[in-house]
């Protein structure tokens, strides 16, 4: 019952977090869960709770649909997952989280000594980011740092940027998933139970964001993205 109520509240506070930054609830929830559970059953814990996030956010700030950039980020993130869930029980992840952590703290220190420099505005910028996050995704469920690094470089306005954050997601999720079902990973019972108050919290949590988000100034929203990405990218080296 414990770890049910911690679950919950980790439930909360993560999809409020990962709403706001675009990030999904995978990078804090996961290594939480870790203590608790093997990686596949973690895994599948999170993606069920990402995916129905997914909806959500795509429900709340529907507004922001940008279908072509959706598309474009999101079929090769879909084949990535499908081949990075295959790995899932067969990599040694330390390695390439360190190298993911480092990567990420770099690019958000150069944003910030080079502030008016992106990553091109192109399609291959968005095919690249696609399947790199997809590749996260499905080895270690944390693509959303990766889409959140990629997706700075299209300035997207705030609401349009947790949509299309959310849109690939869902397409990702759903991949990984699939692939973690046909590999027979599954919960504890008490777990399937939990999605009673772990659900609708995602819910509660991405409906609170959207009105933090609406708080935020467009010219400040980049900033609070590229500090998470800096912890998240500490924690994958230093913790990985």
């Amino acid at each position: 019952m414990l770890e049910l109520t911690l679950i919950s509240v980790l439930t909360l506070v993560a999809s409020i977090v990962g709403t706001v930054t675009g990030f999904g609830t995978s990078p804090i929830m996961i290594p939480v869960l870790l203590f608790w559970y093997p990686l596949p059953q973690a895994l599948l814990l999170v993606g069920i709770i990402h995916w129905v996030g997914d909806i959500w956010k795509m429900i709340l700030f529907r507004k922001g649909a940008t279908w072509n950039l959706v598309l474009l980020f999101g079929i090769p993130s879909v084949l990535a997952a499908y081949a990075g869930a295959r790995l899932t029980l067969a990599t040694e992840s330390t390695i390439l989280l360190r190298i993911l952590g480092a990567a990420l703290i770099g690019y958000t220190f150069f944003l910030l000594f080079h502030s008016s420099w992106k990553l091109p505005r192109t399609n291959a910028t968005a095919v690249t980011g696609g399947a790199l996050s997809g590749l996260m995704a499905g080895i270690f469920g944390v693509g959303g740092a990766v889409r959140g690094a990629v997706l700075t470089a299209f300035d997207l306005p705030k609401h349009i940027y947790i949509f299309t954050a959310g849109a690939i997601a869902l397409m990702t999720d759903s991949m990984r998933l699939l692939t973690y079902g046909i590999g027979n990973v599954n919960l504890p019972r008490e777990l399937w139970y939990g999605m009673i108050l772990f659900l609708p919290l995602s819910f509660i949590g991405a409906w609170l964001s959207k009105k933090i988000v609406g708080l935020v100034p467009e010219r400040a929203f980049r900033q609070v993205v590229a500090l998470f990405l800096a912890i998240i990218g500490l924690k994958f080296l230093l913790f990985p």
